[in-house]
């Protein structure tokens, strides 16, 4: 790719991400919102980059850089970053394997027909295989939400609990969340309440963990784990990504059963939450939740068990601290 064609498409990305902010505040004045709302708003857009800039560094080293961007382009989220490594990996595997080359372009393979057929392949699952199946269950998931409305109120806070811990931030995150703001218009502050505290769980818990099962983390995850704490507490779930990457299969399910039991006892307690975003931080603005108590009673319930269960079937990192200990 020319540098001009880099320069052409980060000008066009840029160029949107301006204009959002111009739309957001535009929508935000349409909706009633104050000053100090749009501003706040609008300083999301520079806070989070640079909380997030750290871990989506270390995703991108472990999975690539290219292939977790087109996947994410694509709107599949981390979940289909990690199946768009996998699915570049093998394309990559095969492309070496089975496509025979002349002598005269051999030397093009490593670094030209490889990445060229394997971005291909993987492109071309991610839009037709794996892309429509996850339109077509956020579609269904929203109006499976719409259907339930807030009358079977804990069992709407246990859905919405278990769908912000699912991807971390992905599709399944993002449609819960869309839902829950949507009904801020229509007066409905539950579920919000019980979105927000859910979306805390999986950091704050990995950062538990890492506290009461030290011997079974490598330094750097403890260091990952004081950081998941704070961003827990600002309610940004991707705190909690460095460990799913590493570990989804047990990291994704204990952070489910705690978001799970968030979002229940939210709801249980009737905690609502007029604010859409700010973590614990909402709990310094007047009148913006009620039942703050119960609330971080909720919130403390689910990261506990998020934090014991993954500290109990996590298998212990033994070899970063046996090099430690050698040295």
């Amino acid at each position: 790719m020319s540098i001009g064609a880099v320069l052409l498409i980060v000008l066009c990305n840029m160029s949107s991400f301006r204009a959002s902010k111009v739309l957001v505040s535009l929508f935000a004045i349409e909706l009633g919102a104050s000053q100090f709302t749009i501003g706040i708003m609008i300083a999301m857009y520079s806070l989070f980059p640079a909380l997030l800039a750290v871990y989506a560094g270390k995703l991108s080293d472990r999975l690539g850089v290219r292939l977790p961007m087109l996947a994410g382009t694509l709107g599949a989220g981390f979940i289909g970053g990690i199946i768009a490594g996998f699915v570049a990996g093998y394309a990559a595997k095969a492309v070496s394997r089975w496509i025979p080359l002349p002598a005269s372009i051999e030397s093009l393979k490593p670094i030209l027909i490889i990445p060229l057929l394997a971005s291909l392949v993987t492109g071309l699952v991610m839009i037709y295989i794996v892309g429509t199946p996850v339109a077509k269950l956020l579609a269904g998931l929203t109006e499976f939400l719409d259907t339930m409305g807030t009358s079977n109120a804990i069992l709407l806070g246990l859905l919405l609990g278990t769908m912000m811990c699912v991807d971390l931030g992905g599709p399944v995150n993002k449609a819960a969340y869309a839902f829950s703001v949507g009904l801020l218009a229509s007066q409905s502050y539950a579920p919000m309440a019980a979105t927000m505290a859910a979306g805390m769980v999986p950091p704050i818990g990995m950062g538990i963990a890492t506290l009461i099962a030290r011997r079974k983390f490598a330094q750097t995850e403890r260091e990952a784990g004081k950081a998941a704490l704070v961003l827990g507490c600002c309610f940004i779930s991707e705190g909690a990504i460095p460990f799913a990457a590493k570990d989804p299969l047990r990291v994704i399910p204990a952070s489910i059963a705690g978001g799970a039991l968030t979002g229940a006892l939210s709801m249980a307690v009737g905690a609502k939450l007029l604010a859409p975003h700010g973590g614990l931080f909402v709990l310094l603005i007047p009148n913006a939740i009620n039942h703050a108590l119960l609330y971080l009673v909720a919130i403390l319930a689910g990261s506990l068990l998020t934090g014991v269960v993954y500290a109990l079937i996590k298998r212990p990192e033994t070899q970063p601290l046996a090099v430690g200990a050698a040295a």
